[in-house]
Formats: C-alpha cells, sequence, structure tokens
C-alpha cells in the first residue's frame, strides 16, 4: 500500500510538472505535504532535506558563482569577444567553449548568465540573428556542467547518494574523465552542425526597444585620477571613438557648447556625453570619471553596497512629468540621484537636472537599495529590470578567483567537503568586499533549493518503501538477459527524457535509488550506473522546460518548443552513443 501511495504521488508530480500550471518547488512541497499527511513520511523527517549537503553544496556554489560575476569578469570577456569579428561560425565557437568551460567551474546557469548578454551584443551588432547563438550558448553550458563535481546540482546529488550508500562521495574531478568526453562531442557536434539546424528568429523586443532607449545624455566629472585629466578633447574622440559623442563641457559652473578640439580637459570639468548603456559604462571604468551625483548620496553611506543604480522609464502618468530634478528637490524629496536621462528623436540642451521629464522617458537612477523599489513606484515610473546596470564597482577578479582557486584546491586535496570549501568561499568574499550581504540571498536560486529540499524525502521515501527496488527489478525484467551497456542504455534514456519535462535535481533523486537497485540485483558496482544517471539528468536538450537554461534564452532567441527539438534531438543521441562507452571504460563493473 505504501507503495502505491508514494507511485501515485509521483505520477502526480510529473502530471503537474509537465502541465506548468504551478511551480516545480510548490508542486515537490504539495508532493512532500501529501506524503507526511499519509504517513509515509514521519514529520521528523518531513524537512530534513534542507540540512542535507547536496542542498548546502548547491547554494553556496550559486553564491560564489555570483561572486565570480560581480568581480567584473563579463566586463573582461565582453571586450575580449567584440575582437573576435563578426563572422558568425567563429563567435559560436568562442562563445560555446568559453560557457562549456565556465560551467565546469561555476554554477551553468551562471556562466550563461556571464555570457548571455555578451552574445546578444555581438548578434545584434553584426546583424546576426540571436538564435542562432543562444541555443548553443545553453546547451554548452550544460555540457560543462558534466566535466566536475561542483558544475551542476546533478553531480552533487549523485556524489552524495555515492556516499550514503558507499561512505565515500565522487571526487571533485571523478567525474571529469566520461564528462569531458561527452561534453567534447557535444560541443563538436553544436559548433559543427548542431547551430545550422536552428531558424533564424526573431528575439522579442527588449527593453531598450520598446521603450526606445537610443542614448544616455549624461554629466560626468573629471577627477584627480581620471585618465583624461589633461587630455585634449580631440584625443579622446580618437581613444573612445565613435560610441562616445562629447556634446560639450562645463567648467567654473559654465557650460561650453561644441568646444574647440583643442581644449585640454582638467581637473573638476565636467564632460557632457551621449552614449547607450554598455558603452557609457566602458566609459565610466576606462576613463576613471565619476557621473555627476553619486558622491552626495555615497558619502552618506558606510558601505557602497547599501547602493543601487536602476534604469526606468517615466509612465504617462507620472507625478515627474513637466518637472525638474533641480526644481523638485529629486535628491531630498525621493532619496535618488539623477545620472542620466534618455530621450527618444530630441535633442537634451540643458544640464540633466534642469531637463523636464516627458512620459517615455528613461532615467538613470541611484539610491538606497533598500528604498529605490518602492521610491520607483511613488515617482510613477517603470522599473526596466532585465537590464543589468552597474557602474563604477570595482573590479575584484584576481581575487574572486583566488578565493575560487583556494576552494577548489581545499576540496582535492581532500581537506574539506565541498559544502564546507564553498561556504567558507562565500564567507571570504563578503569579507573582502567581493559580495555583499545582501548579494548572497538574492543570488541564491530559492525555487530550486526549496525543490531539493522538499525531493529528498520523497526520494528516500521510494527506497524505504520498496518502491525504488520494484522499478529496479521491472526494468531488469524487462531487459532479460540484456547486456550491461544496453540496461545503461535504458537507464540514461530514461532519466534525460525525465529531465525533459521535470527539474534535473528531482529526476536525480527520482533516479538515484533506481540505479543503485539496478547495480544491487546484477552484483555489480553502483558506480557506472551512478554515472549513467547524472550524466542523463545534465542532457536536458529536448524542452525548454527541462532546465533554467534552456528557459532562459527562449524569450531573447525568439525559439518556439518544437525549436529544442531541433538540434536537442541528435544531440542527446550522440551523447547517448558516446556516453556508455566512456562510463565503462572509466567505470568498470
Amino acid at each position: 500500500m505504501e507503495q502505491i501511495i508514494v507511485f501515485v504521488t509521483l505520477l502526480l508530480a510529473l502530471i503537474l510538472f509537465v502541465w506548468g500550471r504551478f511551480r516545480h518547488d510548490i508542486v515537490a512541497v504539495i508532493c512532500l505535504l501529501f506524503l507526511v499527511i499519509t504517513g509515509i513520511i514521519s514529520t521528523e523527517e518531513a524537512f530534513s532535506g534542507f540540512s542535507h549537503p547536496a542542498v548546502i553544496t548547491v547554494a553556496t556554489v550559486l553564491i560564489v558563482s555570483s561572486g565570480l560575476q560581480n568581480a567584473g569578469i563579463i566586463d573582461v570577456i565582453g571586450k575580449w569577444m567584440m575582437k573576435i569579428g563578426d563572422n558568425l561560425n567563429l563567435q559560436i565557437i568562442v562563445l560555446t567553449v568559453l560557457v562549456c568551460v565556465s560551467s565546469a567551474f561555476m554554477n551553468n546557469v551562471g556562466a550563461l548568465a556571464i555570457l548571455m548578454p555578451v552574445a546578444i551584443h555581438i548578434a545584434r551588432k553584426n546583424g546576426h540573428s540571436p538564435s542562432h547563438i543562444l541555443m548553443p550558448l545553453a546547451f554548452g553550458s550544460l555540457l560543462g556542467g558534466m566535466i566536475t563535481l561542483i558544475g551542476t546540482p546533478p553531480n552533487i546529488i549523485i556524489a552524495a547518494f555515492r556516499a550514503e550508500e558507499l561512505g565515500q562521495p565522487f571526487g571533485m574531478f571523478d567525474f571529469t574523465p566520461a564528462g569531458a568526453g561527452v561534453a567534447l562531442a557535444g560541443m563538436l557536434f553544436i559548433i559543427t552542425i548542431g547551430w545550422r539546424l536552428l531558424p533564424a528568429r526573431h528575439c522579442e523586443s527588449s527593453a531598450e526597444e520598446r521603450f526606445h532607449i537610443k542614448d544616455y545624455i549624461t554629466e560626468v566629472l573629471i577627477t584627480e585620477n581620471s585618465k583624461i585629466k589633461d587630455t585634449s578633447i580631440r584625443d579622446l574622440n580618437e581613444i573612445m571613438g565613435t560610441d562616445i559623442r562629447i556634446l560639450g563641457f562645463i567648467r567654473n559652473n559654465q557650460r561650453i557648447h561644441a568646444p574647440n578640439w583643442k581644449k585640454i580637459l582638467k581637473e573638476d570639468d565636467i564632460l557632457i556625453i551621449e552614449a547607450n548603456s554598455d558603452n557609457l559604462k566602458e566609459f565610466i571604468d576606462q576613463t576613471r570619471t565619476e557621473l555627476v551625483g553619486e558622491d552626495e548620496l555615497l558619502k552618506e553611506e558606510v558601505s557602497s553596497e547599501d547602493i543601487s543604480i536602476a534604469e526606468v522609464v517615466v509612465m504617462p502618468n507620472s507625478p515627474i512629468i513637466n518637472k525638474t530634478a533641480s526644481r523638485m528637490k529629486m535628491r531630498s524629496s525621493y532619496e535618488v540621484n539623477l545620472l542620466a536621462i534618455a530621450r527618444k528623436d530630441k535633442q537634451i540642451m540643458q544640464r540633466i537636472d534642469h531637463v523636464r521629464f516627458n512620459a517615455g522617458d528613461v532615467l538613470l537612477l541611484q539610491g538606497h537599495a533598500d528604498m529605490l523599489d518602492d521610491t520607483i513606484s511613488i515617482m510613477g515610473c517603470l522599473p526596466l529590470a532585465d537590464r543589468g546596470f552597474s557602474i563604477g564597482k570595482p573590479k575584484n577578479i584576481a581575487l574572486a578567483l583566488g578565493i575560487f582557486g583556494f576552494s577548489i584546491a581545499m576540496i582535492v586535496a581532500g581537506l574539506l567537503p565541498v559544502q564546507i570549501a564553498f561556504t567558507l568561499a562565500a564567507i571570504l568574499m563578503v569579507i573582502t568586499g567581493v559580495l555583499s550581504v545582501r548579494d548572497i540571498y538574492t543570488s541564491i536560486d530559492w525555487p530550486v533549493i526549496v525543490l531539493l529540499g522538499a525531493m529528498l524525502p520523497v526520494g528516500a521515501a521510494l527506497e524505504t518503501t520498496g518502491g525504488a527496488e520494484l522499478m529496479a527489478d521491472q526494468i531488469l525484467m524487462a531487459g532479460g538477459t540484456l547486456p550491461i551497456w544496453a540496461t545503461l542504455t535504458v537507464l540514461i534514456v530514461i532519466t534525460m527524457v525525465l529531465s525533459g519535462v521535470i527539474n534535473n535535481a528531482a529526476t536525480v533523486v527520482l533516479m538515484a535509488p533506481v540505479g543503485i537497485g539496478i547495480a544491487n540485483g546484477l552484483n555489480v558496482s553502483m558506480d557506472p550506473f551512478l554515472m549513467t544517471i547524472a550524466i542523463g539528468a545534465s542532457c536536458a536538450f529536448l524542452t525548454p522546460i527541462g532546465h533554467q537554461s534552456n528557459t532562459l534564452v527562449m524569450g531573447p532567441g525568439g525559439y518556439n518548443f518544437s525549436d529544442y527539438l531541433r538540434m536537442g534531438l541528435p544531440l542527446s543521441i550522440l551523447i547517448v552513443l558516446v556516453a556508455i562507452p566512456l562510463i565503462l571504460l572509466f567505470w568498470p563493473l
């Protein structure tokens, strides 16, 4: 009877996962509560999953990945990528290899999030369809996750199952021999044939297009440490190229329109420039100038982590329409600074704090992190939430990579388990300023944590009630006298199909006990079966809902549900053909 209840619960979960009416974490909690109410799981064990090392590891990996992203890696990669030219095939090769390698050492969604804006920018600048680049990028992030223990949650969970059964988890690079071979085969397919199977689709309109953002007009202060101090305007134009337009500058409170190119810029001059958001950020970082208005707000704070920057559009019913930042005393009234303004089809001639706001204007605002959302609402503005924007944040790439490398060394040397090593890395990133305390909580994908914490007891119930052993017996009976490689093929195909409709972490939780049961039934090592499930769970290539990376690129790439099958199905078949021989080679029975 208990087995029937568990199987009915899992069937219900599968139906709800495929239906998509409720989020995966909500479905997982529903299943957990149902098994608790029916007495299959005791109340004492109900929330034991949230203390599981796998849950802690997934959370800390997400935090450390966020630290690497915040450290400025995206800026370095973006600048480097712009040098490779406009060849689409070369762009796909470089981006896909980069995301694959990055995903081996950081969360695959985090690696994709770093490179996706770069890919979209490059595609649009060179007139290519983003659909040719983004799905290869997403699939590359999934392939890279197979290579190491920390690359993806399924590997972490599989290692935890092995520890429970054999007393020893998989090590940091135990996944590498088979995982790297599978990733290499998948990458070769994607960059040679796979991307050509995708249609050229237009992506959904970006915020920039929806709100007609062309260029910001903003004012930057030349400080004592600015690189352009004592530089002529002619030389500055040559350095920055056509991406930055110099409209004038202010000296001693006097604005100089169309200044002579021989004019030398001095400390405390205010330069008036026109640039889009990407080029504005690059200009600030390269020249070490400061946006006018920053200091007044920042000097009141103990730490800059309390300050945020947001892009907002002025809505038609906004109370700030026809008012200027200066006249309405925006700083004292709303606790925000106006850093820049963008307006369609009209040239702005005044100082930006003397510009009357119109509906549709896009403003760059700076304010207190914990108040900014409410302030934006009070001002009658709409945040452009899908446009990340950070200016003037210190680059801590070396420090972040050093902390990350230290944690990896501790794991490889066997001095610390992965969950402790990455918790230490997260704390070190906060102490050294790479991450703020606020970033720790915002970088964790809480639905995934809840999903995993709720599904672990459900997976345990499948095993304790004998359900996993029953499923294993059925697979063995159906296979009859099939050789081991054929049994592994059946197992990886089932896992792949499940990972296409439910979260890959949940797939591993459900399939790991089945794999262990099959291995015990055959009286062979469970390692090849666990590796097969780990690889199969990472191969969520068939649908946009199987993995967050696939979902993340669906809108920007303009993909349909069926587009994932175009490249995902042949890729999945290839991986089955490559993975099984590699697993048996490196993990003999």
